[in-house]
């Protein structure tokens, strides 16, 4: 039997300040969002465009506090880690259901100051998942072209 693989990696900005909190027992969790854009071309125009999509990303104990001191809206972030599916009763009584990503790391991109604009100039900004080899953009010899999806 093969072995089940929950495995996330994205690299966006996030679309809001992160939100801390603890539970009661005094475990930090902090709250992220981020936008990673798709680039497609359209079918009609042959025109590139840009869609974004929006992620909901749980960092928990003492990633989850430098999360909440050192990130802000618009800071470019890389993420690692895995689908979790949660379920819930609302206040109103109906059943709630949503898809978060839990992270196993949080990297951050672009220097302090760095905004929705991107992650500034310089070697600094490549990201490694965890537990990747650390092969090289020259690696790869393709065009955006190439990528079947």
């Amino acid at each position: 039997m093969a072995a089940n693989i929950n495995r996330v990696v994205l690299v966006g900005n996030l679309t809001r300040d992160p939100e801390l909190r603890h539970t009661p027992s005094g475990m930090a969790v902090c709250s992220l969002r981020i936008a990673v854009n798709t680039r497609r071309k359209d079918s009609t125009s042959g025109e590139w465009t840009e869609k974004p999509n929006y992620f909901d990303i749980t960092v928990w104990g003492n990633q989850g506090e430098s999360c909440a001191q050192y990130l802000a809206k618009g800071r470019p972030v890389a993420v690692d880690g895995r689908l979790e599916w949660r379920e819930w009763d609302a206040q109103d009584g109906t059943k709630r259901q949503a898809v978060e990503i839990i992270a196993d790391s949080v990297q951050f991109l672009g220097g302090r100051d760095a905004g929705a604009g991107g992650g500034g100039e310089g070697g600094g900004n490549q990201f490694v998942p965890a537990g990747a080899s650390g092969g090289s953009d020259a690696d790869f010899q393709g065009s955006d072209d190439d990528i079947p999806f």
